[in-house]
Parts: C-alpha cells; sequence; structure tokens
C-alpha cells in the first residue's frame, strides 16, 4: 500500500485552507483540492515536494512561477491568490482558483480534432493571456496543450486558461534577490514536441517563442497530429529546427480548412523568429477571419495603454532611437541655432575686446 499523502486531511495557513484531495501530481509537486471555509470557495494548492525544498535551483524556479503568475491579470489566465511557504515544514505553496474541466489535451483525446469555429477563438483568448504577459517581459516557454484549460466561466464552454508558469522566463528586474536564474543561454527547457527552433536550440528566447508554440498547438488540437513526422523527442527537436511543416490540407486530406489558414500557421511557425508574427496580439488579429461568429465576437487582443517595461524584448535592452521623431528633429534644429549664435557673440565680443 501506498503511504498516506502527509498533506490530505491537513489544515494549514493559520487554518486557512482544508487540503481535502490531490487532484495532479508532476516533477517538482503536487496540486490539491482544498476549501477555503471564510471565502466560501475551493481552492487549488500547489505544494512543491518536500523532498526537493534542499535544492535552490528547484525552489528558485517555484518561486520564480509564483511571482511570475502572482503579477497576471488577465482573465485568460489562472488566478493566483497567495503564495509562499508552509508555517511548520518550509513546503513552497501556491494558491489558485480551482478550475472545473478540462485541458485542451485531453479534450482533443476524448472528442477528436476540433473545428475551426471552436478552436480558433480559444486560441485567441490565449493570446490576450500571452500578449499581456509579454508585456511584463514574461515568457512562458512551456506552451502545451495540457498548460491550456478549458472551463466554463459565466456561462461560457471552452473558457480557456494558461497554466504553469514554472519554466517562465523573467527579467532580472522582477526577481526576487538571491534567486537563481535558470534560463541561460545554451541551457533547453520546455516540451520538445512544441519547441520553437530558438529554443531547441538553446538561444535567447522572446514572445516570438511562445507564438511559435501556440501555433504548434493549433495545428494539434485541429488535426489531431504534429506538424512533422517524428518518432522520438530528439527526432522533433531536429525537425523544429530544420524541416518544413506538412500543411493542414496534406496532413488530413479528408478535412477542408478555409484558404488563407495555412500562410498564417506557416507564418507563425517560421523557422526565424523575425518572419513570424511579432506579437500574440498580432497573431490572434491574424486568425480572427478563420474563427468564425464566436472569434468575431472576442474583443480585440493588442497592447495594453501603459507603457511596456523596457526590457520586455527579454533580448537585449533596446534605447529609443535619437532622432525617431518630430520632436527629436526640432530640438536637434533648436540646438544648432542656439550654438550658432553663441559662437557669434563670442566673434562679436573678442573683435569688441580687441579694439
Amino acid at each position: 500500500m501506498r503511504p498516506k499523502d502527509p498533506f490530505i486531511g491537513r489544515t494549514i495557513l493559520a487554518g486557512q485552507f482544508e487540503v481535502l484531495e490531490k487532484i495532479g501530481t508532476g516533477g517538482m509537486g503536487s496540486v490539491y483540492k482544498a476549501s477555503q471555509p471564510a471565502m466560501n470557495r475551493m481552492v487549488a494548492i500547489k505544494i512543491l515536494h518536500p523532498k526537493l525544498a534542499g535544492r535552490k535551483d528547484l525552489t528558485s524556479r517555484f518561486r520564480r512561477e509564483a511571482r511570475a503568475m502572482s503579477q497576471l491579470t488577465h482573465p485568460n489566465t489562472v488566478k493566483v491568490f497567495m503564495y509562499g511557504e508552509l508555517e511548520d515544514d518550509g513546503s513552497l505553496y501556491i494558491v489558485m482558483e480551482m478550475l472545473e474541466g478540462r485541458n485542451l489535451n485531453q479534450t482533443v483525446r476524448k472528442e477528436g480534432p476540433l473545428s475551426t469555429d471552436r478552436a480558433i477563438p480559444i486560441l485567441i483568448q490565449c493570446c490576450g493571456a500571452l500578449q499581456e504577459a509579454h508585456e511584463l517581459g514574461i515568457v512562458h516557454r512551456d506552451l502545451k496543450p495540457e498548460n491550456i484549460f478549458l472551463s466554463k466561466q459565466g456561462g461560457m464552454p471552452d473558457y480557456p486558461k494558461v497554466l504553469d508558469f514554472g519554466l517562465a522566463k523573467v527579467t532580472e528586474r522582477q526577481m526576487q534577490p538571491g534567486s537563481v536564474i535558470l534560463t541561460q543561454e545554451g541551457m533547453v527547457f520546455g516540451t520538445p514536441e512544441f519547441m520553437s527552433p530558438e529554443q531547441a536550440q538553446g538561444k535567447t528566447l522572446d514572445a516570438r517563442s511562445d507564438i511559435y508554440s501556440l501555433a504548434v498547438i493549433l495545428y494539434e488540437v485541429l488535426t489531431g497530429k504534429l506538424p512533422f513526422t517524428a518518432r522520438t523527442p530528439m527526432e522533433y527537436i531536429q525537425k523544429h529546427v530544420t524541416d518544413p511543416i506538412i500543411q493542414l490540407s496534406e496532413r488530413v486530406p479528408d478535412r477542408k480548412f478555409a484558404k488563407g489558414l495555412d500562410e498564417v500557421l506557416a507564418k507563425a511557425l517560421q523557422k526565424q523568429p523575425d518572419k513570424r508574427f511579432q506579437s500574440a496580439g498580432e497573431f490572434a488579429e491574424a486568425l480572427r477571419p478563420f474563427g468564425g461568429a464566436a472569434a468575431q465576437a472576442l474583443p480585440l487582443v493588442g497592447p495594453a495603454t501603459r507603457s511596456p517595461p523596457a526590457d520586455v524584448s527579454l533580448g537585449s535592452q533596446h534605447a529609443p532611437a535619437a532622432s525617431g521623431g518630430p520632436s527629436a528633429k526640432l530640438l536637434m534644429v533648436v540646438a544648432g541655432a542656439c550654438l550658432f549664435a553663441g559662437v557669434l557673440i563670442a566673434v562679436l565680443v573678442m573683435k569688441v575686446l580687441g579694439h
């Protein structure tokens, strides 16, 4: 018999939560369903495996996930209510909203490939969640169907929530002092089937890597297959870097897709990031015409009204060009005129003194 889970049945965080049952487990921790009587609600609590508590690299990654997710407020990102350490044994935890439903992988496995009218509105909403994350300098790095959860919210079916920012790359500005940055160049993280070419090669990533992964997800959701034929994770990694994708119509000849959708996916799946859509919002708007009435009814996905941080690209920091606009040019003209006037006055003064 397996030993009883030490968290099930416990009351934690000064009696705020009662852990009821385990609902999921992974390499780093387990997720539990818990009640929060004071708020009259159920929550999900993710707890790092106690045996990993001494691993500074993993605890840093867990804290980073919590910190990254706590900054995100988009309705299609899972909500984080609180995070920290349990009082008795120091286990790290994240308290999140409790979701009822299935992830995108489970949905496709049970129901088969989705129609464009159903799949594209889901992906457009995910683009909205990623747009916010990218503007805050956060790249997910592990987008896959398992990390998109479909629930019902406000009477809306297929309401997607983007989960698990455990591999999220954030800027040093957002890290707690003393944190270990795990995403150095040359290190490969993520899921091989959904990796961008630059991620497969261990290169520095930005928002466009997430766009590639999201496009692979859409391809699989529409066809039930991946854009390449491969047998092993290493084969997938190689094909992401070198091989052209198989077109939708070739992958599933018995299904008809609207003209132009292949081109949108081909652009999102370009090997070079500069040739892809440059933002999640741009990708969403390119998909919108193919998603039926539900896609047309969704709000536009675009940059937020606030100014993004200077290091939003997570690559090199870009300073604004000195002569980028009319105001800059006007200042240069005024400065030149002032300099000329100063020189002229100096010459006149010297002549007067000379006399």
